[in-house]
């Protein structure tokens, strides 16, 4: 997140169709308020619902008072971005991220550290630098920042908005991808290096879509990174919407697929511009979007008042500036503690499931199901090969496509033709396990009746 305004933010409203989260998730609660507050709601299934919190605000006792009892995460607003601990090169400076930190973890909360490499908010002496120095320069702090906070931070946004906005889904040109296009794994296996118990996230903006290029290609490089080994495991989504650019259609479709690519997901920057019903709406359906997917694992939301919105003229938040609950905090803890169940707002056809199996299917055999995300001219197909009472070693779908369909982008499989076949990481499913591979293409894909063969 920026001190300064985003462009355009994100497109189109949620369709959220799916299954409930499983009742096992849903027994975690320990809490003895949960169910009458965000954090401890959440906590019923196994996530955190956090908020974005300054340094010099921890001296209101309104603000405190909301963080303590509502929340049971938070992220540093600025206090961990490079110009504020980093102020002079190889001279760190903790105070005011220690303050959040501290009182986060007297309070049981888990901590978000952000961030530790970014092209933005940078100090004077790094943004002079460029090449090897820098490479250096940025790999020293991702070390000592990561070191220093080693075993308090839960995850870590590693690198935070590395492409760029558009149709051509290139990365973001900066002074760090000027170092070359590696920088931004060098800066994970360093994060990796110096906070080993840490989860690493990769974090942006405008990637909320599943059909946007930028989206597209985030999924991309992050496909990459679990294929080649580079440690990272969890995608953030920051999640900035307003009426011009809404809760994409598609966004419980963008959750699922990052998640199955075997990563946590993550709303890191939440707030929603807007008042009344259609603003408590719209953060219901992001909310069940998030608890219909197994591996999305927490909301944050980018402050606690309206008036500690970086957009407080769009009453983008929870409570109003005064910190009294607004209609889209009581819709929140709704949606939170029906623990997942999510019903469709549009046409759009989504039935992505959470369960971890729908079927029985035969011994030693495998079953195959498809789900579409349609629109006009297009669609995302997500497809479940589940293994049946015998492990298997690997699986072949064969699915034939509609006349007329072109296919323009797959993940987690081979094609050949009708024929489509594990990829070297999802091929062996223990008895009753599953997998999911997907393709998005042109035209239509209504009618797809897929078949398995195990080996």
């Amino acid at each position: 997140m920026k001190l300064t305004s985003r462009s355009v933010l994100r497109a189109a409203l949620v369709s959220t169709l799916v299954t409930a989260t499983t009742g096992a998730a849903v027994l975690m609660a320990t809490s003895a308020n949960a169910g009458t507050t965000l954090g401890a709601s959440a906590a019923e299934s196994g996530r955190y619902f956090g908020a974005a919190v300054a340094a010099n605000k921890l001296s209101d006792s309104t603000y405190v008072g909301i963080l303590n009892r509502e929340f049971n995460s938070v992220t540093p607003e600025n206090e961990m971005k490079i110009d504020a601990t980093e102020p002079t090169q190889g001279q760190f400076t903790f105070t005011n991220a220690d303050r959040i930190v501290n009182h986060a973890r007297s309070q049981g909360m888990k901590v978000r550290g952000h961030t530790l490499a970014w092209h933005s908010q940078q100090p004077g002496w790094m943004q002079n630098m460029s090449g090897t120095a820098l490479r250096n320069a940025m790999l020293n702090h991702v070390t000592q920042v990561a070191t220093y906070y080693r075993g308090k931070i839960d995850s870590w946004d590693v690198v935070n908005e590395a492409f760029a906005d558009g149709t051509t889904g290139a990365r973001r040109d900066s002074n760090l991808q000027r170092t070359g296009d590696d920088w931004i794994e060098a800066a994970f296996r360093a994060a990796r290096t110096a906070d080993p118990g840490a989860k690493l996230c990769y974090n942006d903006y405008n990637t909320d879509d599943w059909t946007h290029a930028k989206t597209q290609a985030v999924y991309r490089m992050v496909q990459d990174f679990k294929t080649r080994g580079v440690p990272i495991d969890c995608v953030g989504l920051q999640s900035h919407f307003n009426s011009q650019s809404p809760v994409p259609s598609n966004y419980q479709t963008t959750l699922q697929n990052f998640a199955n690519l075997g990563v946590d997901v993550q709303i890191t920057e939440l707030d929603i511009e807007g008042s009344g019903t259609t603003q408590a709406q719209n953060y219901e359906r992001v909310v069940k979007a998030c608890l219909a997917v197994t591996r999305c694992t927490g909301i944050t939301v980018w402050g606690i008042r309206d008036s500690d919105s970086w957009r407080a003229s769009g009453t983008p938040l929870l409570f109003d500036g005064s910190g009294n609950k607004k209609p889209a905090y009581t819709s929140v803890l709704n949606a939170l503690n029906l623990g997942g169940t999510s019903t469709s707002t549009t046409t759009t056809t989504t039935t992505t499931t959470t369960t971890t199996t729908t079927t029985t299917p035969p011994p030693g055999g495998c079953t195959a199901s498809v789900s579409l995300n349609s629109w006009n001219g297009g669609f995302v197909a997500t497809v479940k090969v589940t293994a049946g009472a015998s492990a298997i070693n690997s699986w072949t779908v064969t699915m034939a496509l509609p006349a007329g369909t072109t296919v323009t982008n797959t993940w987690n499989v081979q094609r050949s033709g009708n024929n489509w076949t594990n990829v070297s990481y999802n091929g062996r499913l223990a008895a009753g396990q599953y997998t999911e591979f997907g393709f998005q293409g042109t035209g239509s894909a209504a009618g797809l009746s897929p078949t398995c063969a195990a080996g």
